[in-house]
């Protein structure tokens, strides 16, 4: 073996030596950080090249538990933990959807991303809502999946409540988010305070005549097996001027957790889809090529 590394050597010292190194696709490449934004240190993962894509995770999800390869390829999707959530710290301060607005916002003005297509789930998707009305010149499109645009007593299934059981932040529940809370937590030991925090805080009522007010083509994505009620959904949809609906086959409220292939697709659809579009076929068009859809 020592003659076979002296010649070796020797060969290197001759002639030289070409090292070929495999990069990784631009795509799989992820770049993290923080950012100074509102008194909090926001985290924040990147993947992907092209134009920004912000993703806004559910209550208790944060960045990188579920990644998207498909969306990586055609977007810069920037991940992000909101207050208390991952690996952002909580700090002394209520939680609001006013206020994960302006942290949203400020996170943009730190990465000099003038303007972006944003995607929520759940709770992210009504962040997502509320930056497209409240700012519509920093937002491109908006996609949500599972998202409350009301009252609760209005949007879950009844029978998807369950038995009455006192909601503890040690109970079976929340134990998935408490042990995902336990392995990226910057304080562990916080866990309690931040369930309480987002037990206490009540979704921002949304009625008609706001969604009419959205300016921007919004896809409301929602699993047919949800505690959602599809119901919810469709008022939604059908209150929004540009939306388009989507009901996923056989998926819940944590598909996102579970089975993510199942939405990306459709997703990259909706943000690659080109701004104009054709006519709807209807009974008295039938369909006509490059005319109707």
């Amino acid at each position: 073996m020592e003659r076979v590394l002296l010649w070796l050597q020797s060969i290197i010292e001759t002639v030289g030596v070409i090292v070929v190194i495999k990069a990784e696709p631009a795509h799989f490449l992820k770049t993290t950080g923080y950012a100074p934004v509102n008194g909090l240190q926001m985290y924040y993962e990147i993947s992907g090249e092209g134009e920004p894509l912000i993703y806004i995770p559910a209550a208790f999800a944060f960045s990188g538990i579920t990644e998207f390869p498909k969306l990586t390829k055609q977007w810069r999707v920037v991940q992000i933990d909101l207050q208390g959530h991952g690996r952002t710290a909580d700090i002394d301060r209520p939680l609001s959807f006013d206020q994960h607005v302006k942290d949203v916002l400020a996170l943009m003005q730190h990465l000099e991303i003038d303007r972006a297509h944003f995607f929520g789930w759940s709770y992210g998707g009504l962040i997502a809502v509320l930056m497209a009305l409240s700012h519509p010149e920093r937002v491109g499109r908006v996609a949500t999946y599972g998202s409350l645009f009301g009252p609760p007593q209005n949007a879950i299934r009844p029978e998807m409540f369950g038995p009455p059981v006192e909601q503890t932040p040690d109970g079976a529940a929340h134990q998935f988010a408490r042990e995902q809370y336990l392995r990226v937590a910057p304080d562990p030991a916080h866990w309690s305070v931040f369930w309480n925090k987002l037990m206490k805080l009540a979704p921002t009522e949304l009625t008609r005549e706001h969604l009419a007010n959205l300016k921007r083509r919004v896809l409301v994505a929602l699993g047919d097996s949800d505690f959602i009620r599809l119901e919810h959904a469709f008022n939604a949809y059908s209150a929004i001027p540009q939306a388009e609906l989507a009901v996923i086959p056989d998926a819940t409220h944590f598909l996102l957790y579970d089975r993510p292939w199942k939405l990306e697709p459709i997703l990259a659809e909706f943000f690659s889809a080109p701004d104009e579009r054709l006519l709807n076929g209807t009974i008295a068009t039938g369909y006509q090529p490059g005319k109707t859809r």
